[in-house]
C-alpha cells in the first residue's frame, strides 16, 4: 500500500508495463497471448529494471497505448487526469442541456401531433352534435 505513494516518475519499465496491463485490464495471460509469449516471461518483463524502446514499443502496441504514453507513465499523471477529465473535456452545462433538448424535440413533437388530433376531434365532436340538436329541433 505504501509504494501508492511513491514518486512514481521514477518506475522502472517493468512496473510501468505491469501498472498500465493492469489499468488496462490485461491478465499477464492476455498480454503474453498478445506478445506470443509465455505469462512467466511477462512477468519477468514487468520485474524489469530496464527495457529497450523496441520491446517496450511491442508492449504498447499489444496493450493498445502509444510508445510515449507507455514510456512517459506515471500514476501521478494518471490522477491529475483523471481528476482534470471534465475540465478538459469540453462538456459544459449548455452542451448537455442542448443535447436534451435535442432528444426531447421527438417527444415534443408527438405531442403537438396529439394536440392537433384532439383539436380536429373536438372540432368534430362539435359537428356532430350540433348537427344532432338540428335534427331534434
Amino acid at each position: 500500500m505504501t509504494e501508492i505513494f511513491t514518486n512514481k516518475a521514477s518506475l522502472k519499465r517493468g512496473r510501468k508495463i505491469e501498472r498500465v496491463r493492469k489499468l488496462r485490464g490485461f491478465t499477464q495471460s492476455d498480454l503474453a497471448e498478445k506478445l506470443g509469449v509465455s505469462k512467466q516471461a511477462v512477468s519477468k518483463l514487468e520485474q524489469s529494471e530496464n527495457i529497450g524502446d523496441e520491446k517496450l514499443n511491442e508492449v504498447a502496441i499489444a496493450l493498445g497505448v502509444t510508445f510515449e504514453g507507455l514510456r512517459d507513465f506515471t500514476e501521478d499523471k494518471v490522477l491529475y487526469n483523471t481528476n482534470n477529465f471534465y475540465d478538459n473535456c469540453g462538456v459544459t452545462a449548455s452542451n448537455i442541456v442542448a443535447n436534451v433538448e435535442t432528444l426531447n424535440n421527438p417527444l415534443k413533437e408527438t405531442i403537438e401531433m396529439f394536440e392537433r388530433q384532439l383539436q380536429a376531434a373536438r372540432k368534430d365532436l362539435l359537428e356532430i352534435v350540433k348537427n344532432n340538436i338540428s335534427r331534434n329541433e
